[in-house]
């Protein structure tokens, strides 16, 4: 990207600067986004373990069948707060909160998001809701176990602790719709001269496609979270069928705005791919305007498909063809997405840093999870295979490995950035096959062993699952591992690493490269003047890619 405006001199980097206060509330007060980015990073590693440690013991409890190490009870509580902490603390927020908020401003030319103290609310109110989450586990009456999606008539009548899990997901979804107006507002206001729609990178298109799901589809489960909330306190009749409810409408509701959560999931992952691939492979990024594109139509299309979770709910056969033709149709700008990665990578001087495998593997994991998707789209299959461990699995290939690798791929691209340290390229990548290994080991059996009738969620099994259980609970162990090696790395990168003020060590083209390493606090001395494509790889008349200089 050609730019014009003066180097970054004698600029105080975001890390080093202290205003009115000072030690930890000149973080926690802060209003600049790099800082709340890293607030929202910090906070969510920290609930990713939790979450990653109630996995754990749950794989472990099915290492053998019968009971291993906990009670029934006990692994219903596991499964629903693995569930919340990791969707709603984790795998939601993941990309758009601490990379959009610390990126999205720097790529697009600005000093800030547009409203700064909204920004920090959001990320207060996000603290709020998981601590209520957590705090859940420990109260009278005993932790949540009605699972992620607390399905009505259960979660209105269980004993258990459900309204902080509610209220914490009502909270959370608060702290949602608050990013995603920044984003959009920043988008469409702040961005510098130049900076036309056409100019923007790729993850600010992801970014921007997502913040419309959050503005328009998280309200919805707002609502309907505050609906049982009131049904189960005030014996309000909504959704319980004793009380005069309707529990499909629930499911109906809940799916209304839990899938096109995925795409918010699962978009600005996408967007970090097409950073990536570009800078590796030494390419313009090929097709541009379809990439950009196809995250509109993820998130039109994908807010149209809820009911393919309700198959077996009951609804008339013209309903389900209907959303099962536009189960397909979703996967047509995922597939464009892809096929124009590869065809970026083709040809390309590609350099296997760990940012691209760790966007080589979110493009294999994700066909996995894509292809098993359209296996459920099908009508007849998705009789057989509904609330089975292929769910789980297909689940897991689209969220962790698309969503859970693309926050490990943009940490790793990013990381120099952000910090001004170098991390230890060999260890991360022993940590990336490990990881990658373990996943597999871990979530395949799982398509097996549900094809064959598995049924999910079940704290017992019968004997000739064993084998599928016990290999799953075998890649656990080397999962965890592999997450230890990559924290273990970036931890020691950021503590002891070596310094670097290179502004540019991968070679990258748009505007977070232009500046200096770590960014200042305002991000520019003087907002640039952007000209040229936003990725600046060329190809000459011999077929070789060479990298355009161009001064600033």
């Amino acid at each position: 990207m050609s730019t014009h405006t003066s180097k970054v001199d004698n600029s105080v980097s975001y890390l080093e600067y202290q205003g009115k206060h000072k030690g930890l509330k000149a973080w926690i007060f802060s209003t600049d986004h790099k800082r709340i980015g890293l607030l929202y990073l910090v906070t969510m590693l920290f609930f990713f373990s939790i979450g990653v440690t109630f996995g754990f013991l749950m794989r472990l409890e099915l290492l053998t069948p019968g009971k291993t190490i906990i009670d029934p009870q006990t692994y219903n509580s596991f499964f629903t707060l693995h569930g919340i902490i990791m969707i709603f603390l984790f795998i939601i927020p993941g990309l758009p909160a601490v990379f959009g908020n610390f990126f999205l401003p720097i790529m697009i030319g600005a000093k800030d998001v547009s409203f700064p103290r909204i920004n920090l609310l959001s990320w207060w109110l996000f603290l709020l809701g998981g601590i209520l989450a957590i705090v859940s586990v420990i109260m009278p009456g005993g932790a949540v176990d009605t699972g992620w999606t607390f399905y009505v008539p259960y979660s209105v009548r269980t004993g258990t602790n459900v309204w902080p899990a509610l209220l914490a997901a009502f909270i959370l979804g608060f702290s949602s719709i608050l990013t995603g107006l920044n984003f959009v507002t920043t988008v469409h206001r702040l961005r510098a001269p130049g900076m036309s729609w056409f100019r923007l990178p790729l993850f600010i298109w992801s970014l921007y496609s997502t913040a419309w799901i959050q503005v328009l589809a998280t309200p919805i489960i707002g609502i309907t979270l505050l609906m049982v909330f009131f049904e189960r306190v005030f014996g309000f009749g909504v959704f319980d069928p004793a009380l005069g409810g309707d529990p499909v409408l629930y499911q109906h509701l809940f799916w209304i705005y839990s899938h096109p959560a995925v795409y918010i999931m699962i978009l600005p992952a996408m967007g970090v791919i097409s950073e990536i691939i570009p800078v590796f492979s030494r390419r313009t990024i090929f097709g541009y305007k379809f990439i950009a594109f196809s995250s509109i139509a993820i998130a039109f299309f994908g807010s149209l498909v809820w009911a393919h979770h309700m198959f077996t709910a009951g609804m008339s056969s013209p309903a389900m063809f209907i959303f099962s033709l536009l189960t397909f149709i979703v996967a047509i700008p995922s597939a464009i997405k892809v096929f124009n990665w590869v065809s970026t990578l083709y040809k390309g001087s590609i350099q296997t840093d760990p940012p691209l495998l760790y966007a080589l593997a979110f493009i294999f994991l994700f066909a996995i999870g894509g292809f098993t998707g359209l296996i459920q789209g099908a009508l007849s299959v998705n009789m057989h295979i509904h609330d089975t461990s292929f769910i789980v699995a297909h689940f897991h290939y689209v969220m962790f490995g698309g969503t859970g690798f693309g926050i490990f791929a943009a940490l790793h691209y990013w990381f120099p950035k952000m910090f001004g340290r170098k991390y230890n390229l060999k260890t991360a990548k022993v940590g990336f096959w490990t990881l990658f290994v373990g996943f597999n080991v871990l979530y395949f059996p799982m398509f097996i062993m549900g094809w064959l009738g598995m049924p999910r969620r079940y704290y017992d099994y019968l004997p000739e699952f064993h084998i599928y259980h016990s290999i799953s609970t075998y890649g656990s162990w080397i999962l965890i591992t592999g997450l230890i090696i990559m924290f273990t790395n970036l931890y020691i990168g950021y503590k002891r690493g070596a310094v670097t003020t290179e502004e540019n060590p991968w070679g990258g083209e748009t505007l977070e490269w232009q500046t200096m390493t770590p960014p200042p606090i305002e991000n520019f001395d003087v907002i640039p003047e952007v000209t040229g494509d936003p990725y600046g790889y060329k190809q000459n008349d011999e077929n070789e890619t060479v990298k355009v200089k161009e001064a600033l």
